[in-house]
Formats: structure tokens, C-alpha cells, sequence
């Protein structure tokens, strides 16, 4: 059965369904894994964190690799049908489009409701900032910054994996990915988590500035500010510490006509507007058309590449 059948099932699974319970969600099987090991390799010094860091950084991902194809050839011997729901499965699994806009959108209805407290604790499971002083506008500013930055790593970089390695190696940038938001800090995780933060900037490199074109023609549509958006990623991309998050959060600040601010880090955009809770909603839009486009030409990209490759045959 064609990849392109397994990608828009995993799609059509998604927005039907959203993720699964983690009790079956294999990403949370790999946070409890690190979790596991958490504690003991941070009694370890600088240069055995490192170490450790590296090793989880390469292991992990591989591991995951190999059992997945392995799990995946058992089961297209037994049957082509059960194997294509579970290459969709699995696939699904490594991305989520319809819990990115939920989140965000749910911060919005707190917003409107005049619940701020609550909205900092949804904010708190978006982004890596303390969320307890954050007054409305910057609770937006964080929604809309998430729902930029994730354009990234919650669907465009697992779908170009797949596109080019298959289901195993969605899977396997999926566990980087969750390596890199565990452990990828400064401070307490310096060590630890710095050959995953530099794997997981690695693999973001391409997927974050398609993701900033795709954010920009999107903005062309709903806001008819689709040059301002890729001109602000351009100019403005490099303020952030993470040399992959600037390119779609600069793209979203320009095309909707914002300043969006992390207090003490970055500012991206320009205020020629007030940040308030409808400002995530035309967000989501832009991100929901984003996706669109993404997932039509990735399938269509999986359509040329069987067809040309059964043409060669």
C-alpha cells in the first residue's frame, strides 16, 4: 500500500482522534524512559553527563529505528492490512496538529473568560518560561510563539522524516525531539542534554525555514501580509538562542503585525497592534492553513515517488 495512503491515514487519524492515551502513546513510553534514568546521570560530573547525553542522543533514536522496522516487517508478512494501520499508528504518533491548535486555543478561551490564572497554568505546559507573572499580553504572546515554534517540531520536521525514511524515522525524530524538550536546557541540564540539543537543532535546520515559507504563505492568505512575514523571518531569525525557533516565530510576529516577546530573551515583530486573545485564534488559522498545504504536498510528493519508482521498474 502506498506511503502516501499511510501518511493522509495518520492525518485523518490525528484530526479525528488526537493522541492517544499515554499509557499508549509511544512518545510518553520514551519520556518515561529518560525519566527513569534521569536521576542517576545527573549524580554523574560534567563529563560523564556529557557522555551519557550523547550515548541516550544516538541509542535512543536507533533503537527505536531498528524495532520499528523490525515490528513493521513482522507484520506486513502477516497481514498488508493490520501492517497499514500500524505503519498509520506509528506514524501518527510522531506528530500531532490537532492537540497544537487545541492547546492554544484553549488559552484563548481562558483569555476571553478573564480566567488568567488558569490560562498561565495551560501556558506553563506550552512553553519553557515561568508563566506565574504573565499578564494577558504575554500569556498571548506565548501561545502564539508556541503555535509558531511547533509548525517545526510538532508536524512539519516528523513529516519530512517520514517522507525520506519512512515510519522508523518519524519515530526516531519524534524521541529526539522529546530528548531535546527534557533535557535540552542550560542550568541543571547544561551537560546532559547538549548532544541532544545539538542533534535535535540538526535535524530542525531545513523543517524550520519550510516551516517559515509555509507560515508566510499562509499569512499571504489570511492576512495579506505574506512578504513581511518572510521578510521579519529573514531579518529577525537570529535573535532567539535556538537557531531554528526565530525562522517561524519571526514569520508569524511579521505576518500578523505583532511584537511577540519572551521578557529578558527576545523581541520579534513589531507592536502595530495590541496583543489580545483573538490574536491566537487568527494564529491557529494561519498554522491550521499552514499544515494544510504541508500535508497536501508531502502526500503528493509520496504519489510522484511511487510513481516514478514503479515507471523505473
Amino acid at each position: 500500500m502506498s506511503k502516501a495512503g499511510v501518511f493522509l491515514t495518520a492525518v485523518a487519524l490525528d484530526l479525528a482522534l488526537g493522541d492517544p492515551p499515554s499509557a499508549l502513546h509511544p512518545t510518553a513510553w520514551v519520556g518515561r524512559a529518560l525519566a527513569a534514568v534521569e536521576r542517576p546521570a545527573r549524580r554523574l560530573g560534567p563529563a560523564g553527563q556529557l557522555a551519557f547525553g550523547a550515548a541516550c542522543a544516538v541509542l535512543l533514536p536507533a533503537g527505536l529505528w531498528v524495532g520499528v522496522r523490525a515490528l513493521l516487517r513482522t507484520a506486513w508478512r502477516r497481514s498488508a492490512l493490520s501492517a497499514f494501520a500500524l505503519e498509520a499508528a506509528l506514524l501518527k504518533s510522531a506528530f500531532a496538529v490537532r492537540s497544537l491548535l487545541a492547546e492554544a486555543l484553549a488559552v484563548r478561551r481562558l483569555l476571553v473568560a478573564g480566567d488568567v490564572e488558569r490560562a498561565r497554568a495551560r501556558v506553563r505546559s506550552l512553553v519553557s518560561r515561568d508563566t506565574a507573572a504573565l499578564d494577558e499580553r504575554l500569556l498571548v504572546s506565548a501561545a502564539v510563539e508556541s503555535l509558531a515554534e511547533n509548525v517545526t517540531d510538532a508536524f512539519l520536521a516528523p513529516w519530512l522524516a517520514y517522507l525520506l525514511f519512512g515510519v522508523e524515522g518519524a519515530v526516531a525524530y519524534r524521541a529526539v525531539n522529546t530528548l531535546d524538550s527534557m533535557w535540552g536546557y542550560h542550568g541543571e541540564y547544561e551537560y546532559l542534554g547538549k548532544a541532544g540539543a545539538r542533534l535535535d537543532d540538526g535535524l530542525n535546520l531545513i523543517p524550520a525555514r519550510l516551516g517559515a515559507a509555509a507560515l508566510a504563505g499562509a499569512c499571504a492568505l489570511w492576512t495579506g501580509r505574506g512578504r513581511r512575514a518572510w521578510a521579519t523571518s529573514l531579518q529577525q531569525h537570529r535573535r532567539t538562542e535556538s537557531p531554528n525557533a526565530g525562522w517561524t516565530m519571526a514569520a508569524m510576529a511579521g505576518g500578523l503585525g505583532v511584537e511577540l516577546e519572551k521578557p529578558g530573551h527576545y523581541r520579534l515583530g513589531s507592536p502595530e497592534r495590541r496583543l489580545e486573545p483573538d490574536v491566537i485564534r487568527e494564529a491557529a488559522r494561519i498554522v491550521a492553513t499552514a499544515g494544510i498545504v504541508a500535508a497536501g504536498a508531502v502526500a503528493l510528493t509520496a504519489a510522484r515517488w511511487r510513481r516514478d519508482a514503479g515507471e523505473a521498474a
